[in-house]
């Protein structure tokens, strides 16, 4: 069955034979959809004489966007921690709440306390909300359990609710995320655990397609993050990295050694980092959104990135303790402010290159025939305007593979 999207102002999109401040803006078009694919994009008129049977969808004189894709999110988790977001508020840093027992182990030791079931409904409603402001792919981690069968748990929640909504979920396993209470004095132990057992586990229920760590001072050093990205090369996973977010480790230089994807934060990112990651072809995902959530008097140097040739990239970071929003458009207003990226750049960061960080983007993050129909219809003047307008939702309609969401 063919639909057709018209009485739109227009499409934006990003291209991929355009540079990252040169968006394409067709006016007077239509699209076509047949099942989940963009079939054709043209003028209305001859559209409907090409498809006099096609079902119509009313753009509502908006403006079209391709669907938002979220590269870095943690939505698994059981108990919310803002009794943390009080003592920061206070004065006390992330860094020192982790370090006497909060952050990441205060949420492992929460998720034993819930069901599977319990679990489950909290991951679709929070999941659900990324829709509501134009998101339609998220890339999710495991990680807040820190036991095998915990992590097995998460990784299967994430599989059920992909099933569920109507959301594109890109699963990484990250039980790398943080050593627990109990293997505080024993870390070489939790390593051997990760690698000789969940790693396989999660690999043969094919349960995620990366592997993602934590490579931070006081977490994973650079040596332990490697073992255990290159144990997950070994079973098929993809290495993703948390790197030299809250500290310079070398981070960077690791994913581009290793190959992976995509490397995270990069707030304390060096130079030499830059040029690697340029070198192997690694995405940097930044997530603005933490850095403004903690109160961190510095960003990720976005335009180093950019003036450098890298497709940077932009994601909510959605959890618990360090970011928890899942509203994008406020993402790049503070990407925008604090990092000074222009509307454009935010709008590739938020879609294409944001895409291509999970290895999406031959299907998702632009508007173009043969691409999967996921569209976002914003009630906007132009596309300036998303960032300039914050903290509110801008979206009239979600289309995902061509059917309009509720």
């Amino acid at each position: 069955m063919i639909k057709i999207l018209d009485n739109i102002r227009g499409i934006v999109t990003p291209a991929a034979n355009l540079p990252m401040w040169e968006l394409l803006i067709q006016e007077s078009v239509a699209l076509a959809f047949e099942g989940h694919i963009i079939k054709e994009i043209g003028p209305p008129d001859a559209l409907k004489r090409r498809y006099p049977d096609a079902v119509r969808i009313d753009g509502e004189n908006c403006w079209a966007f391709p669907g938002y894709v979220d590269p870095h999110t943690h939505p698994v988790f059981y108990k919310t921690r803002e009794l943390e977001f009080e003592m920061r508020s206070a004065g006390k840093s992330y860094e020192e709440i982790a370090a006497a027992g909060g952050g990441i182990r205060n949420s492992a030791r929460s998720f034993g306390e819930a069901s599977y079931e319990e679990l489950a409904e909290l991951a679709y409603r929070r999941i659900s909300t990324f829709l509501e402001y134009g998101t339609t792919t998220i890339e999710a981690k495991s990680g807040y359990a820190l036991t095998l069968e915990g992590e097995l748990r998460s990784l299967r929640i994430l599989k059920k609710v992909a099933k569920l909504l109507p959301i594109t979920i890109v699963p990484t396993f990250l039980g790398a995320h943080e050593v627990p209470d109990e293997y505080r004095d024993r870390r070489e132990v939790y390593i051997e655990l990760l690698i000789k057992e969940m790693i396989p586990q999660i690999a043969e229920e094919k349960l995620a397609v990366f592997c993602d760590v934590f490579c931070e001072k006081n977490v994973f050093t650079v040596e332990e993050s490697e073992r255990i990205l290159r144990a997950g090369l070994d079973h098929g996973l993809r290495p993703k990295l948390h790197a030299d977010e809250l500290n310079y480790t070398g981070g960077a230089e690791l994913a581009a050694k290793v190959g992976a994807i995509s490397a995270d934060h990069l707030l304390q990112i060096s130079d030499e980092g830059i040029s690697a990651m340029k070198d192997a072809a690694v995405s940097p995902v930044l997530l603005p959104g933490t850095a403004f959530y903690l109160g961190k008097p510095s960003y990720a140097p976005a335009r180093k990135m950019i003036a450098a040739g890298l497709p940077v990239a932009l994601a909510t970071d959605f959890n618990p303790g360090s970011c928890m929003t899942q509203n994008m458009h406020l993402i790049q207003t503070i990407a925008a402010v604090q990092m000074k990226m222009s509307p454009a750049e935010v709008i590739y960061a938020s879609t294409l290159h944001s895409a291509k960080a999970i290895g999406v983007d031959g299907e998702y993050g632009s508007i173009e025939v043969g691409k999967k129909a996921d569209i976002t219809l914003f009630d906007i003047p132009n596309y300036k305007y998303l960032p300039y307008h914050y903290g509110i939702n801008h979206v009239r309609k979600v289309i995902r593979h061509g059917r309009v969401l509720k």
